[in-house]
């Protein structure tokens, strides 16, 4: 074995044990005198680190790999325009459109192109890191900045083939066909309710996408830690904390793959949370000095019991496991809420429902921490887990509400309070019977999906509003009066009550897509006649920069404290494309 991997097999371990109870108890005195408010550069915190020298963690050796978006992209069509596309210019696009036109075997592609209700654009979408064949993806559109094309309102994304692109000389290159898209574009002036002439030559078809392929993610090790032996081990440690069910067969996580490459599966408790499972594993230790594991708790214990070491020493108790669930639960009694908060979010994690009310409390109070607390709450589906998401749909922020109604759905979407209705083709309708301020909520991306709280949302009297080019709704009085025309077929209408659910769903009935539904809800609070407050994606999302604490804590130890690849090789998501091999360079 390397000399650099000598602390794993040759180390003599008793004087280790011995220092570190050394420390422990110096550190002991320390800490009582100085209470919580321990800092990061304090001789505390440069103790506590040095009792862990002797442990040796994952992340010590390994570094993520595949948590890079990979980009997928293709020149499109898009039809159905109402006299706003126009002829593509001759140039590598139109080129690379054409020859996917002709091997699907379009007549006369030329004159298609040609026509004003058609236009050229560039569709892209991102594959998450740990995508799943047949999971869906959200889809860009963009008209290009040398076309005539005025307005992308009303069309259609044909069936379009996604893969990597690169531009060699005057040709675009493309790689493997990684995903399809297909789908009625949802123009942003529909959902900002801008004019802005450039805004409506973009368009989003949400979860449009479908993945063609999986995408694994995994760990390098560092060069100078690299052999076939320490792979091994690192593997047989994540699957004595971690499982999964593969393919019928419970079994562990990790795969050692090479001397340099492990792949691990995504337990589902961690399928929303990637970031924080890559972090989890990192702070596995693969090396403990006899006697350290309750030591380490203790310590562990102690950094817990301030804000700013809080962060970390929750990582480290819940990578290991059911043994620091004590004091994670002991953490929840603090009178410091980032406190209780850490301690819960590793409470969920581990399955351990107690962390529930907590976790409620912090997406209701902690901004910092409401998208954390949402996504940890979304694995408790217990009765405490479904309370605690239950009391969430009644909160003044639309964040919090929309976020206890995502983590419900997830948790059983058959639910009667959140199951709703599939309208044709077109989107999900959500009627939410509880209490709180009226909210019309509205997605631009994962799935076409419209979510009423509460059951009563008027739309008031003289309000004429477009829903897409062929729907007219018209309210008179206490009815909406819901028409379509379409040259050639039959006029329809249907007279319903004027209340947002009975709009929608006569517009969809009457063939109305998903854009057709947003435009109309639009209008209708542009023009001041929707009672209910309309939000478009009032999702929470985590600051993805380093907090005070968490950065305190990084600087332990070497614990990650972002979900991207920083200590990956650099590169962007093409050059996460494929696992890293033995040829690898």
């Amino acid at each position: 074995m390397h000399d650099e991997h000598r602390p794993l097999d040759g180390r003599s371990h008793s004087s280790a044990a011995t220092a570190w109870l050394a420390w422990l108890s110096l550190c002991a005195g320390m800490i009582g005198c100085a209470g919580p408010a321990i800092r990061s550069q304090s001789p505390e915190i440069e103790a506590l680190a040095s009792l862990e020298a002797d442990t040796k963690l994952i992340g010590d050796y390994a570094a993520p790999w595949g948590l890079n978006p990979q980009r997928i992209e293709r020149a499109a069509l898009i039809t159905g325009l109402a006299g706003t596309g126009s002829d593509p210019a001759p140039n590598a696009q139109r080129q690379s459109l054409m020859a996917d036109m002709q091997a699907r075997g379009v007549v006369e592609p030329n004159a298609l192109l040609a026509s004003n209700s058609t236009s050229l654009v560039w569709v892209h979408g991102y594959l998450p890191p740990g995508v799943r064949r047949g999971d869906r993806f959200d889809v860009h559109v963009e008209v290009p900045h040398d076309s005539d094309t005025t307005s992308l309102g009303g069309g259609w994304l044909m069936e379009t083939r996604l893969a990597e692109m690169a531009v060699l000389g005057s040709r675009i290159r493309d790689g493997h066909v990684l995903g399809v898209a297909e789908g009625p574009l949802l123009v942003d002036p529909v959902s900002t309710g801008t004019l802005d002439s450039m805004s409506k030559l973009r368009a989003k078809v949400p979860g449009g996408g479908v993945a063609l392929q999986s995408r694994p993610i995994g760990l390098i090790l560092a060069p100078e830690h690299r052999s076939v032996g320490l792979s091994k081990r690192i593997g047989d440690c994540i699957n004595r904390r971690f499982h999964a069910s593969i393919r019928g067969a419970k079994r562990g996580v990790a795969t050692p793959k090479t001397d340099r490459y492990i792949e691990l599966e995504i337990p589902p408790v961690y399928a929303d949370n990637l970031g924080r499972y890559i972090r989890v594993v990192r702070c596995l230790a693969v090396v403990e000095p006899p006697g350290g594991r309750h030591a380490r708790l203790e310590l562990l214990r102690r950094q817990l019991s301030d804000p700013v070491t809080a962060p970390g020493a929750a990582l480290r108790l819940e990578a290991i496991g059911k043994e620091g669930v004590p004091t994670l639960r002991d953490a929840l009694e603090s009178k410091d809420a980032e406190i209780r908060f850490a301690a819960a979010e590793a409470l969920a994690y581990l399955g351990e429902s107690a962390a529930a009310p907590h976790l409620a409390e912090a997406a209701t109070s902690l901004r910092s921490a409401r998208a954390a607390a949402l996504s940890a709450l979304g694995t408790l589906d217990d009765a405490n887990g479904i309370d605690a998401l239950r009391s969430l749909l009644t909160s003044t922020s639309a964040e919090t509400r929309y976020g206890g109604f995502r983590g419900l759905w997830k948790i059983d979407p058959t639910s009667p309070l959140v199951r709703g209705d599939r309208l044709g083709e077109a989107c999900s309708l959500h009627v939410l019977d509880v209490k709180g301020p009226p909210l019309v909520h509205v997605t631009r991306s994962r799935r076409p999906e419209i979510v009423l709280f509460g059951t009563e949302h008027a739309v008031g009297d003289g309000l004429r509003a477009e829903a897409g080019p062929t729907i007219v709704v018209v309210i008179d009085g206490s009815t909406a009066i819901v028409s379509r025309f379409v040259a050639g077929d039959p006029d329809q209408q249907a007279d319903v009550p004027a209340r947002v659910e009975t709009i929608i769903r006569a517009i969809a009935d009457m063939g109305g897509t998903y854009p057709d539904i947003v435009q109309f809800l639009q209008q209708a609070s542009s023009h001041h006649a929707l009672k209910s407050r309309l939000v478009f994606d009032a999702v929470a999302e985590e600051d993805s920069s380093m907090s005070v604490h968490e950065e305190a804590s990084a600087r332990i130890r070497d614990i990650p404290s972002a979900s991207s690849d920083e200590d990956a090789p650099a590169g962007d998501g093409a050059a996460d494309a494929a696992p890293p091999t033995d040829a690898s360079s």
